[in-house]
């Protein structure tokens, strides 16, 4: 028996890769490792100057395609599959990880009261807006990819969750927390029914990462105090802390996990250390 080698188990050249949100934070640290170890990869993001940037932070190499599209808009949705599907033939893989915040929490990063932040005073209309981009089109990315894996033999689905999929939270906004325990529980839902058509369905569940997401607050000294206080590591995620779990959840080495979520949080969700 030929023993396995980090090559041979990590090895995701020649895969083609959907990447929602793929133009900036997290989806472009997946874009930079799936691309790094041979993966043609494909990002979907509804801003085409970010695409373009992203595409050149790149390198513009030959294997990375840009498509332009709201994943909350269906029509526009079912064009870029589609047109990864032109483009490249199949989909090998898909990072569902397009999303969005749902805004500060009930407390400040002082630990007073948000009063802005009040559960009966918190916007409708934000509520629907982060349902629509972190569950509905979520789904709606899910459903268009699994028709394509089925007609090709299976796939990995990788979902980017949060671990506020399963823990209450201070300082983040209670639309986000509720959509990531939706989206998480999805996971487990799609993972049973797919494994029968070798299609796995795995999260990534991050603690807090410097990101643009909520407009890049994060980036701002102020608002990451308090999760670098609570983080036993006492620092946020960077794109090198999820790229090794996103490159194991598309290889060979992940072939046996469905259903699983992989939490990448510094210790977030463990408590305070010191």
């Amino acid at each position: 028996m030929t023993l396995p080698t980090a090559h041979t188990l990590f090895d995701v050249s020649d895969a083609v890769c959907l990447i929602t949100g793929g133009a900036s934070g997290i989806g472009l640290a997946y874009a930079e490792v799936m691309l790094a170890n041979g993966a043609k990869v494909h990002i979907i993001d509804r801003d085409q100057a970010a695409i373009d940037a992203a595409l050149a932070a790149l390198g513009t190499p030959t294997s990375a395609w840009g498509h332009c599209a709201d994943v909350t808009v269906a029509d526009q949705l079912a064009a870029a599959i589609a047109g990864v599907v032109q483009d490249s033939g199949r989909i090998d893989v898909a990072f569902v990880n397009a999303g969005i915040g749902g805004g500060p929490g009930f407390l400040k990063g002082d630990g007073e009261r948000n009063g802005e932040r009040s559960f009966e005073d918190l916007p409708f209309d934000q509520w629907t807006r982060v349902m629509d981009v972190n569950v509905n089109a979520a789904f709606r990315t899910m459903q268009g990819v699994v028709r394509v894996m089925k007609q090709h033999g299976g796939g990995r689905i990788i979902v980017t969750t949060s671990v506020s999929a399963t823990k209450t939270e201070q300082h983040v906004g209670t639309p986000y927390v509720v959509s990531k325990a939706a989206i998480a529980h999805l996971v487990r839902q799609a993972a049973l029914e797919l494994v029968r058509f070798n299609i796995t369905v795995n999260a990534i569940a991050p603690g807090p990462f410097i990101t643009n997401i909520s407009g890049g607050r994060l980036r701002q000294a102020d608002a990451r105090a308090p999760f670098e206080r609570l983080i036993p590591m006492h620092r946020l995620g960077t794109d090198m802390d999820i790229q090794g779990a996103a490159l194991f959840l598309a290889s060979p080495a992940a072939r046996y996990i469905t259903g699983a979520h992989i939490t990448i949080d510094g210790g977030f969700s463990l408590g305070t250390a010191d």
